[in-house]
């Protein structure tokens, strides 16, 4: 009898240990024969005065009317981070999507491409969705810029959705509005940053709490921009999306994340960013003090 308790207990503690090690698997859209036979005669009958009925037949009702979507730019912010975002987000119907600088003039990305701003923060006071990406000098400058925080959470108090991306998260953090809540961030020192700026460490691909929408790095921003879509619009548009994207990763190698990366590379690339990162936040909180 003992030993069938012990074998029980064994068997529990695997499957338990199992279930924690589960990954997520991506959500499965379906649609019943009926709803795909009325939406395939709608589409048949297609004309542009029925233009609308036939997309709220196939997708639904969005949940919020979204208007204005604002995408911030700054010298330094990672190309990925803006681009991705703003190709997801692009595709919002009757939406208007600009990339707003700090400050006039065009930007330079961190891999030098140069990016004409659609406007300033100083002539926009409300969006319904705000997305600040990442990057690196630039980004943790942005950190400590006191008239940024100002004129993020006060665009903050009319959006639907308020995300940031990658190390644009610390950007999020430093103007406290992620206080108590769940974020993600870029793997690189996530949680010493994430408790810096008194978040919560999700450890996931991307996060939600509330309206406020955090996510890893860059290419998370991706994923993070598709679930808002999801979120607003339903699965089918977001699907409609992936599917314009051929949005299907498969890298040849496995890697991208602290846990599934050789650990010399890992080591490498933590010795290598806190070259750059210590020594410029070191000299920005010395300036911050004589503030």
């Amino acid at each position: 009898m003992r030993k069938i308790i012990v074998l029980l207990f064994i068997t529990s503690l695997v499957i338990s240990c199992k279930d924690e090690t589960v990954e997520k698997t991506p959500e499965k859209v379906t649609m019943t024969k009926v709803d795909s036979l009325k939406i395939a005669k709608e589409i048949d009958n297609f004309s542009p005065e029925n233009h609308v009925n036939s997309m709220e037949l196939i997708f639904g009702k969005p949940k919020f009317d979204i208007k204005t979507i604002g995408i911030l730019v700054y010298d330094g912010v990672n190309d990925l981070d803006v681009m991705g975002p703003r190709y997801v987000l692009g595709q919002a119907m009757g939406v208007k999507t600009q990339l707003i600088s700090i400050k006039k003039g065009n930007i330079k990305t961190v891999m030098g491409v140069e990016i004409v701003p659609n406007t300033t923060i100083d002539s926009i006071s409300q969006l319904d969705i705000l997305i600040i990406p990442g990057g690196f000098t630039g980004t943790i400058e942005a950190a400590y810029d006191d008239n940024l925080h100002q004129w993020i959470r006060k665009i903050d108090k009319t959006t639907k959705y308020t995300g940031a991306v990658c190390t644009g998260v610390w950007v999020l953090g430093a103007t406290g509005l992620l206080e108590n809540k769940k974020a993600s961030t870029n793997w690189y020192r996530e949680e010493e940053f994430l408790k810096k700026y008194k978040a919560i460490p999700a450890n996931e691909r991307y996060t939600k709490d509330g309206k406020y929408w955090t996510s890893a790095g860059v290419t998370a921003g991706m994923d993070m921009s598709l679930a808002i879509m999801k979120d607003i619009y339903g699965d089918k548009y977001a699907q409609a999306i992936m599917l314009d994207m051929e949005y299907d990763p498969n890298p040849p190698i496995e890697g991208g994340t602290p846990e599934k990366t050789n650990w010399a590379v890992n080591w490498m690339m933590k010795a290598m960013y806190d070259g750059g990162v210590n020594p410029l936040i070191d000299s920005l909180e010395k300036k911050k003090k004589r503030e």
